[in-house]
């Protein structure tokens, strides 16, 4: 590493400390605002209570994962050292990352709920403030190691043990946090909505603290702990490629600069989120989406002709950028309660719960058309200007401005439980009134975020099954050959299994939780008189033992899986079963996250006073599919996204064992 390239690292490094330091910047003026309301502070410390408890127990399990992994690195792979310590390293930034988020966010709910009687452009300021938090700390902790391991390894490959770290949080945190959410989220409804047709945050509800805590672990901390591994694994396996390409070390540093400047344009973009003062919450978010990108845009030019001088190269991460907002763009099309499709399935509600269930599963699968146009559109762009490192580099285009992409996703659930703080508080009909506003637009950004999660996920899974085929020198695979082909349809198979264990345990766990709101009405008198406490922290604690207990099969599953078949079947199957599992895990996420989404948005069409209203028949069967869809859109549905990269890194990181030992059959 000659001085300049030293230079540029540091650069790297500095850029992130400076993203953390804008993060702790935006906590604070979060945290400055004052809770005065005794019963918001008594309902936001019951969240934060619950949310905490969740991850202490979910870190306990996950410390001897970790532990058991790094030793199996440490003694059977090359340079096991290495691996090892930029595994544990990966598993605690990812931890680190989702935590942090996940912290200010069960502080910002309750301070969101506090503005809103001042504005909506006071509420919108605080929940976009936490996501900001959020998005500024996975992306700068995520440069940060990547960057700060480059510096000591010197040698891009072995930080591929980093991202296989962040992988492995991600898909407990994301299978955990899925399972936890929806849990407590399809018992609430099916007993306080359904049989008891009471609203969806009455305080009545044993189990509405629990359902309020879920959106924390679920789509802050689990959602955090996706992007994080989608954001290095692109950086990673493009500063590996960039070591094959290209003669001086350009090509490995262009990726960790194109990354910092992307943190530079997303703080810039947060503030005109902040400065909109009557434009409508999703406007001003937008503003600030598309402020950051053409930022970036022109960083990237620059910094493209000062490392490497190709402006291929440019345009290629120009078309990642480019297709990420198309796919925002469809992800809104096809999931606003202001789009056409959405009214569509909340009509198809007023002749029942299953003509409601079959429109919003037809308008899930015609969800896939635009992003799998899209993405493929980005890949022969990114292809024909630079081969696969152009492929790798729109990856690290469509996530450079994921500071503030996160931002807006995770304002979702903060401005979700700020609606139900207001609600169980009773702040009045006009603070509820605004908070809810801002819960419909966080409905919108939370499926936004969830289509850009997946077509991240499906650029970076790629580039990383680039990364397999050349650890394992891999470069041609004939599909006409029988294992190549049980490799395919192994891995096609594996979203639809890993999506079975995900659904089959919110099922499991939402029974317990029915059954348990049921036994409290019953037992404990005058609790729908208001003149008795729930007991909501047992209904906490049913969410958080189905979460540690079902989340182990499905995960066990994701990392053993590309192992076996490699080491059974040899390693032009794994490269089957790698690209298998991508296209039917890309095209199942988007079913699964717009149709889920879409079924949310009908039902909240008809709460605002469509197809009859709250109460309705319609309403009712809006109800059942929106319950329906929970699990799809929350848990199974994101859950994919890491699934297909980590069965790639995984692949990766265990290539050496797998080129040696492979192929017994």
């Amino acid at each position: 590493m000659n001085f300049m390239d030293l230079n540029l690292a540091v650069v790297a490094l500095v850029v992130s400390l400076l993203g953390m330091l804008f993060a702790f910047w935006q906590a604070k003026k979060v945290l400055k605002i004052r809770v005065t309301s005794a019963k918001v502070k008594e309902i936001g410390d019951a969240i934060r209570a619950g949310a905490m408890a969740f991850l202490k127990k979910q870190y306990q399990i996950l410390f001897w994962y970790v532990l058991v992994v790094a030793i199996v690195l440490y003694f059977f792979l090359p340079k096991g050292g290495y691996w090892a310590i930029a595994f544990v390293i990966g598993c605690i930034f990812s931890a680190i990352a989702g935590n942090v988020g996940m912290r200010i966010a069960t502080q910002a709910n309750t301070r969101t709920a506090m503005e809103v009687q001042k504005s909506l452009n006071a509420g919108l300021r605080v929940a976009f403030s936490s996501g900001t938090v959020m998005g500024m700390t996975v992306t700068s902790l995520g440069l940060f190691g990547v960057s700060l391991l480059y510096l000591v390894f010197g040698e891009p490959s072995l930080i591929y043990g980093f991202g296989f770290g962040a992988s492995s949080i991600a898909l407990f945190a994301r299978v955990g946090g899925g399972i936890y959410t929806k849990a407590a989220d399809v018992g609430a409804d099916l007993v306080g909505k359904v049989e008891k047709g009471i609203p969806e945050d009455d305080p009545r509800n044993p189990a509405v603290i629990a359902d309020n805590v879920g959106d924390n672990v679920g789509d802050v901390a689990g959602m955090g702990a996706d992007l994080f591994e989608s954001y290095v694994d692109s950086i990673i396996v493009t500063m590996v490629l960039g070591v094959a390409l290209f003669t001086a070390s350009k090509g490995v540093l262009l990726p960790l600069m194109l990354a910092a400047v992307g943190i530079i344009a997303s703080m810039i973009g947060t503030f005109f989120v902040h400065s909109a003062k009557r434009a409508s919450p999703h406007a001003a978010m937008n503003r600030g989406i598309y402020a950051s990108s053409i930022v970036m845009a022109i960083l990237a030019y620059f910094v493209i002709k000062y490392t490497i001088n190709d402006i291929s190269i440019f345009w290629a991460a120009i078309a990642g950028l480019v297709a990420g907002i198309i796919i925002g763009l469809s992800t809104e099309y096809y999931t606003s309660e202001k789009s056409g499709q959405v009214q569509k399935i909340a009509n198809a509600a007023t002749t029942g719960a299953g003509t409601n269930v079959i429109e919003g599963l037809a308008v899930g699968m015609f969800s896939t058309t635009i992003p799998v146009v899209t993405i493929g559109a980005a890949i022969l762009i990114a292809f024909k200007l630079g081969g696969m490192y152009g492929i790798a580099i729109s990856a690290v285009g469509m996530l450079s401005t994921l500071g503030i992409t996160l931002a807006m996703d995770t304002y979702g659930p903060v401005a979700d439980n700020a609606a139900g703080i207001a609600e169980m508080a009773g702040q009045g009909p006009v603070a509820r009134q605004r908070a809810e506003e801002l819960d419909a637009v966080g409905n919108t950004t939370a499926a936004i975020g969830k289509g850009f999660a997946i077509g991240s996920a499906a650029l970076t899974a790629l580039a990383l099954f680039v990364g397999y085929g050349q650890a394992v020198n891999l470069t041609v695979m004939d599909i006409t050959k029988a294992h190549v082909i049980v490799g395919v349809f192994l891995g096609a198979l594996m979203p639809f299994l890993f999506s079975a264990f995900a659904m089959k345990a919110v099922g499991s766990a939402a029974v317990k939780m029915v059954e348990e709101v049921r036994r409290q009405w019953k037992s404990i008198k005058g609790i729908m008189t208001g003149k008795a406490k729930p007991d909501y922290e047992r209904c906490v604690t049913i969410s958080t033992e189905a979460a540690i207990k079902y989340m182990i099969a499905p995960s066990l599953l994701a990392i053993l899986s590309p192992i076996v078949v490699g080491i059974i079947l040899g390693p032009e199957a794994l490269g089957g079963m790698l690209a298998g599992s991508l296209t039917t895990g890309f095209l199942l996420a988007v079913v699964m996250a717009n149709a889920g989404g879409a079924w949310d948005n009908a039902k909240k069409y008809i709460e605002a006073g469509n197809m009859g209203g709250k109460g309705s028949d319609a309403h009712k069967a809006a109800v059942v599919g929106d319950t329906v869809g929970d699990p799809l859109k929350d848990t199974a549905g994101p859950s994919l996204n890491i699934l297909i990269k980590l069965m790639s890194i995984v692949a990766v990181v265990f290539a050496p064992l797998i080129l040696q030992y492979g192929g017994l059959l």
